[in-house]
């Protein structure tokens, strides 16, 4: 059995780019074709740098199927509860988490940080998050281990009965790590992007939960690495997907 000494409890989220096929020039082939036909494969021979202008045509006019011609996948831990949100963005995503069905799941568990605002004001669609103070702090980290470690003392003792695994995982919380691959092209990504992160140069307000956006922030950094040129159209022209 688990001992309390043995959960770990973490407040980050990890994201790794662990495959891609996304250039710039992958925009500016399939953007071309209209007028070029065949010819447009000889984008793929040239410097992106030369059309960023078409790029950002595209971008502000929102002509937006040529950006789909490209794949990023990632693997990202995070809590359930950003999966669930996660999973809300269907168009353009494949995703593939790991199953409870089928192993035993680790006991890992999200405490919020000390940079973690934790208090809410004003009413539904027009609030802001707050600094908590010490004390509530504190009193989330208590609350939350400690259910933490009930939940998974149940969910072990059920296991150690014989119960299977797939009925035992229901006394856990949406506080547990889970892992999966999500693949996703830029034009999806970027509409992730508009709805998940606050940002300075977002014509459309954004008020993402901020786990969630941890992990859009840290996607985001890796497509912008990819596709430097898409990526300063989509911030010129307000963040918004085309």
């Amino acid at each position: 059995m688990t001992t309390p000494e043995s959960l770990t409890f973490r407040s980050d989220v990890t994201v790794e780019l662990v495959k891609s096929s996304a250039s710039d020039a992958d925009v500016l082939f399939a953007a071309r074709v209209s007028t070029a036909g065949e010819q447009s494969l000889d984008e793929l021979k040239k410097d992106p740098e030369r059309s960023k202008g078409l790029i950002n045509f595209l971008m502000r006019d929102r002509h937006g199927s040529p950006f789909e011609h490209n794949s990023m996948t990632f693997f990202i831990s995070a809590p359930i509860f950003v999966f669930r949100e996660f999973m809300r963005h269907r168009v353009g995503w494949s995703y593939n988490e790991e199953s409870g069905r089928y192993r035993e799941l680790q006991p890992v568990f999200y405490v919020p940080g000390a940079d973690r605002k934790l208090v809410q004001q004003g009413r539904p669609g027009k609030y802001v998050f707050v600094e908590g103070t010490p004390a509530q702090q504190e009193a989330v980290g208590s609350a939350l281990r400690e259910s933490y470690e009930q939940a998974y003392a149940a969910y072990q003792k059920l296991l150690a009965e014989g119960v299977a695994r797939e009925v035992a995982r229901a006394a856990l919380p949406v506080g547990l790590y889970s892992s999966m691959y999500a693949t996703c092209n830029a034009r999806s990504l970027m509409h992730f992007l508009g709805l998940r992160t606050q940002h300075e140069l977002a014509k459309v307000p954004s008020f993402p939960q901020r786990e969630i956006e941890m992990v859009g922030e840290k996607m985001e950094a890796e497509w912008a690495r990819l596709m430097p040129l898409t990526y300063a159209a989509f911030n010129a022209n307000g963040r918004v997907a085309p």
